[in-house]
């Protein structure tokens, strides 16, 4: 046999071709995928970030309403929100915010209940020191004391009298109106007629 020809015929029976010697083949690595997202410099850890601060204040939308207007080439709509916002311990506001945005809308009525914030002299119960009534536009509302009963009110009344931290009370809405926002109204303006001595 020629020499060339035995060396060819050594060297391929000295190599390997199983299936385990295939594994051990090298194969580079991909770059593990961790927290780096797009944008992200590699080997830099994300930036922190600030815990978002909690409002003193909780708040309540009351009513939602789509307002649509007929313009040329279509309607056009706009968001219309009542927010109550209190903080339990005797501050109370109402405000109204419209916008095309809803996000813009309910920014623009905690600004407004904040601007007209009220605070209401409690009890040592936390109830009011004597009854109280109110109108505004076609809302009649009539707060009383009531000690042992909790809150008991109804639609508008309920959510302004509860963020206000007032409790032992009962109340009347004397017309047959459900505008939400004219309820709440008339309960801030019969809030703002308590006297100021606690009893």
């Amino acid at each position: 046999m020629d020499t060339t020809l035995e060396n060819a015929v050594t060297q391929d029976m000295n190599t390997d071709t199983t299936p385990a010697a295939a594994a051990e083949v090298s194969v580079p690595e991909a770059a593990p995928r961790g927290r780096e997202g797009r944008g992200a410099v590699r080997g830099r850890a994300p930036r922190p970030r600030a815990p978002r601060e909690r409002s003193e204040f909780d708040q309540v939308t009351i009513d939602v309403r789509r307002v649509a207007r007929v313009m040329a080439g279509g309607r056009r709509f706009n968001f219309s929100l009542v927010i109550v916002i209190g903080d339990r311990k005797g501050r109370v506001g109402v405000g109204l915010g419209k916008a095309a945005d809803t996000a813009l809308a309910i920014e623009k009525a905690t600004r407004d209940a904040q601007k007209h914030m009220i605070k209401v002299p409690l009890t040592a119960s936390n109830s009011i020191a004597h009854a109280v009534s109110a109108k505004y536009a076609s809302s009649h509302v009539e707060i009383f004391p009531s000690k042992g009963r909790g809150l008991v009110a109804g639609s508008a009344v309920r959510t302004v009298l509860d963020l206000a931290g007032v409790t032992d009370v009962v109340s009347k809405i004397h017309t047959r109106t459900k505008n939400k926002l004219t309820i709440a109204r008339a309960t801030v303006e019969a809030l703002k007629a308590l006297s100021v001595e606690k009893a």
